[in-house]
């Protein structure tokens, strides 16, 4: 019997088969059959647009002949380098060109760098049907609200049972543990074996939500795992990641200590973690204030789905602090990477408007500084400290912040449970993603069967075998404002030399009927440098600029743009070598009509 052709089977939808309305023949065929290999004529082909050699922007592609699907559709947030981008996301031209193969997005758990690009994905093609764990379909379908989006595509919710089919694929779910609530791995049966991608996780035996499913993991390796796409951001890292409930325990106890008022910096993103220290402050009877939009919507969507059970009067505004004793307040919110407009900066720089240190507050910061922002937050901590707040940071003596991810240990256990043939090491940079391959390797994964590849590397697998196939296009895009054009770098290297060099602007009149230079070229910096202080660089400057554009005027058809090219051609080494500075040098040209 084919589970596909199983006519009494009830469904919601026709490509979805729920586990749990089979009878117990019906169960042994379909865990039986689950992951038969199959022989196939044509190359299944593997690749990620984005989450290769980066941390965030995952997403991640399934094609076999004339059907594609998607795993994950997520953004990535700018580096300081990024002048002015609000994010930047994978190029989706390929999936433009193949938009006729697209059958379905799949998500793994709801964090921005797994549905944060869904917004600019459905913008620029047709995407069927989304389908989320419930937190992160109730995210998706806000964040396409927000957009405008809500009606060009439907996103549906997946249980951890539900099966989806199509001609040539099936997919499944398994319940893994991450940060947030409902974080599932992601089975693809394909005509030639069977793939298996993590998402985010970590193995947690005291978890807040869900329990992984050890059973099923096992299951799916008994039968046969030909390629496993695994998480690496914790590729480093030696021995098991903490469990969320340690931290938990530590934040109590801090609770528990505190007379005064408490205010706790987190990433919005650690839902778990959010969800108790809410539960925290009102057992402890404190009112709890909200500040950071990110931290606001995310608690709206898990008390709207039964996540968090607590009373709309537990949340005081702002405004009413003062009505309550500082041993009554738990204020939570954004800022605990040093983001110079969050909250938290806000505060220590004492400019929020309505709130200020009062000493003897205790400030915990449920986090560890991201890579780069280290410096940060280190200033953002002397500052409150130096107006009188307590100051509690993540240590090893005391653990108020863990990871959401799989560390070394909990890596191996995933190879031995799931025992894949392949290994591609997703979600991490390079150097992480190598690490992880070196740990595969340890539990008897061979080095031939390994794949270190880049965003658009493409692997083909072929009944038993895999190589790389050809690249296709995944270049990163930077969205600036609203603009998605792909030009954006242009703007913010022009953003970057302003920062640094300064810009001239260069105006010259000319007569272009007799092509006559009517006025001396004017020159004016911007940034660059001090215009009256070097009278004699302007002077050589401006006789530079008139005999280039004379030599111009001379030849039979000049054009505007010929003059402009020469005016930065023979200004910007001149401006260089006396100045030392590559200005962004800007030609006007005034035309006598």
């Amino acid at each position: 019997m084919n589970l596909q052709n199983t006519n009494e089977i009830k469904s919601t939808d026709e490509n979805i088969r729920d586990y749990r309305n089979l009878d117990i023949s019906e169960k042994y065929v379909f865990e039986t059959s689950m992951f038969k290999k199959y022989s196939s004529k044509s190359p299944t082909k593997v690749f990620a647009l984005g989450g290769l050699e980066e941390i965030g922007k995952n997403t991640y592609c399934i094609e076999h002949e004339d059907e594609l699907i998607m795993i994950d559709a997520g953004v990535k947030f700018p580096d300081p380098t990024m002048l002015g981008v609000s994010a930047v996301i994978p190029d989706f031209s390929y999936l433009k060109e193949n938009n006729h193969k697209l059958k379905s997005l799949f998500i793994t758990h709801g964090h921005e760098d797994h549905i944060g690009g869904i917004p600019y994905l459905v913008k620029q093609l047709n995407v069927p049907i989304i389908y989320a764990p419930e937190l992160a379909a109730a995210l998706i379908r806000d964040r396409l609200k927000e957009h405008k989006l809500l009606n060009n595509t439907i996103v549906k919710e997946y249980k951890d049972n539900d099966v989806w089919s199509s001609k040539n694929l099936r997919i499944s779910y398994c319940a893994l543990n991450h940060s947030i609530p409902d974080a599932f791995g992601i089975l693809v049966e394909t005509p030639n074996g069977n793939i298996f991608s993590t998402g985010d996780y970590k193995f947690d035996w005291t978890p807040l939500g869900h329990n992984v499913d050890i059973n099923k993991l096992s299951k799916m390796g008994a039968s046969g795992i030909e390629l496993l796409m695994a998480d690496s951001t914790n590729a480093e890292v030696e021995g098991y990641t903490l469990g969320e409930k340690q931290v938990i325990a530590n934040i109590d106890t801090l609770f528990l200590k505190t007379k005064g008022r408490i205010m706790i910096a987190s990433f919005a993103s650690n839902v778990h973690r959010i969800q108790y220290i809410v539960e925290t402050a009102n057992k402890y009877n404190r009112k709890i204030v909200v500040i950071g939009r990110s931290l606001e919507r995310i608690i709206k969507m898990i008390r709207q789905i039964g996540h968090l059970k607590i009373s709309e009067k537990a949340f005081i505004k702002v405004a009413e602090i003062n009505q309550y004793k500082p041993n009554e307040i738990m204020i939570l919110c954004t800022g605990s990477q040093g983001e110079p407009m969050a909250a938290l900066s806000r505060i220590a720089n004492e400019q929020h408007q309505s709130i200020k240190i009062i000493p003897g507050d205790t400030i915990i910061f449920s986090s560890s500084p991201i890579p780069g922002n280290k410096a940060d937050v280190e200033d953002v901590v002397n500052k409150l400290t130096r107006i009188g707040a307590i100051v509690i940071e993540n240590s090893p003596t005391l653990k108020i912040h863990t990871s959401g991810h799989a560390s070394q240990e909990e890596q191996k256990l995933l190879f031995t449970l799931l025992r894949p043939r392949f290994f591609m090491p997703m979600h991490g940079e390079f150097r992480m993603l190598k690490t992880h391959v070196e740990t595969a390797q340890s539990v008897n994964l061979k080095k031939e069967n390994t794949f270190v590849l880049a965003n658009g590397d493409q692997l083909e697998l072929l009944n038993g075998t895999a190589k790389q196939g050809i690249r296709v296009a995944a270049d990163a895009v930077y969205i600036d404002g609203k603009d998605m054009t792909g030009q954006a770098p242009n703007v913010i290297r022009e953003r970057e030399i302003l920062s640094k060099d300064g810009l001239i602007a260069v105006i010259v009149t000319i007569d272009s009927q007799t092509n006559k230079l009517l006025a001396q070229p004017k020159i004016i910096s911007r940034g660059s440098f001090y215009v009256r202080e070097n009278g004699n660089i302007i002077g050589e400057a401006i006789n530079i600029v008139a005999n280039a554009v004379l030599e111009i005027l001379k030849q039979p058809k000049p054009t505007f743009g010929a003059i402009k090219k020469t005016i930065k051609q023979s200004l910007s080494p001149f401006i260089f070598r006396y100045k030392r500075r590559n200005p962004l040098i800007i030609p006007v040209i005034l035309n006598k009509k």
